[in-house]
């Protein structure tokens, strides 16, 4: 398993950026073909500052060569330009071979390890 991470710095204008990603951005990446899973994490911190980074979008795929399909495709494209357009200069991507253990039930390690390719 791979994933793709966008990671978003907090914008000058939070409420419009949130708007336009939640309205706009969001479909197309949802329209990826061979996504298997979205995780969008809002950041937080204890004290009463605002998080920076504010937002991470992490982006799941069963291989390195689905992910660059997705990418390349139509709605890939399109989400790459509409990324550049609103928040260029506030992201940042990164792309990882993923390994995932899972735990089942209320032991902690009642689980397997399942590697990435």
């Amino acid at each position: 398993m791979v994933k793709m991470t966008a990671l978003y710095r907090r914008p000058p204008e939070v409420d419009a950026f949130m708007e336009h990603y939640e309205t706009v951005h969001l479909s197309l990446v949802r329209s990826f073909p061979g996504l298997l899973k979205l995780e969008i994490s809002r950041m937080f911190v204890w004290d009463e500052k605002p998080a920076d980074p504010f937002l991470q979008v992490d982006m799941y795929f069963a291989s390195r060569e689905q992910l660059l399909a997705a990418l390349k495709s139509p709605p890939g494209r399109a989400s790459g330009r509409d990324a550049q357009e609103f928040a260029g200069e506030y992201i940042q991507i990164f792309f990882a071979d993923v390994d995932v253990e899972t735990f089942g039930g209320e032991v902690h390690g009642d689980g397997g390890l399942v590697r990435g390719e």
